[in-house]
């Protein structure tokens, strides 16, 4: 190591770290409380950003269902047009207003089937649960539960889980 020159300090060294095991048991709890409560924060972070995730990709499945339904629906506005008047010249003989009422009750089994699977893809997006987070503080709360019971300490009563809403089936 260098001497220092006059005018200069002697570089200090930084003391050692205590032993874990002189440590007092209030300075112990207040370390275990103080990693307990950033273990919740980043289990709430986890929870948002996953719930924000599963948003977004129904967000992004909506939009572009909406789009796609849009395009099909003005194409088949002048696909069902057609219909109409070819029916009314080669069945109906003519009458233009009967190929349109065909084409009515066509229009309306369509949206019939279309409301239908919309429904069950709207019931089997929602609700948006964070399964992930849930699973971590059921894991955590198991992890802590058996290092409580082999230090010989009495463990709290069971807090009853968060279970995500059962979504109505159709």
């Amino acid at each position: 190591m260098a001497e220092p020159t006059p005018g200069q300090t002697p570089p200090t060294q930084a003391p050692p770290p205590p032993d874990p095991e002189d440590r007092s048991v209030a300075a112990l709890v207040f370390d275990v409380s103080e990693r307990a409560s950033g273990l919740v924060r980043e289990e709430i972070e986890l929870a948002k950003a996953e719930v924000g995730e599963k948003v977004g990709k129904l967000l992004r499945g909506s939009v572009v269902g909406i789009a796609a339904g849009t395009f099909a629906f003005l194409a088949l506005i002048l696909i069902m047009h057609g219909i109409a008047w070819l029916l009314a010249e080669e069945v109906f003989g003519g009458n233009v207003w009967s190929g349109y009422f065909v084409e009515a009750a066509l229009f309306l089994i369509v949206a019939a089937v279309a409301g239908l699977i919309a429904y069950r893809a709207v019931q089997a997006g929602a609700p948006p649960v964070p399964e992930q987070a849930i699973e971590q503080a059921r894991l955590t709360k198991e992890m802590f539960e058996s290092e409580a019971e082999k230090v010989g300490q009495p463990t709290p009563p069971p807090t009853p889980q968060p279970t995500p809403p059962e979504a109505p089936k159709p």
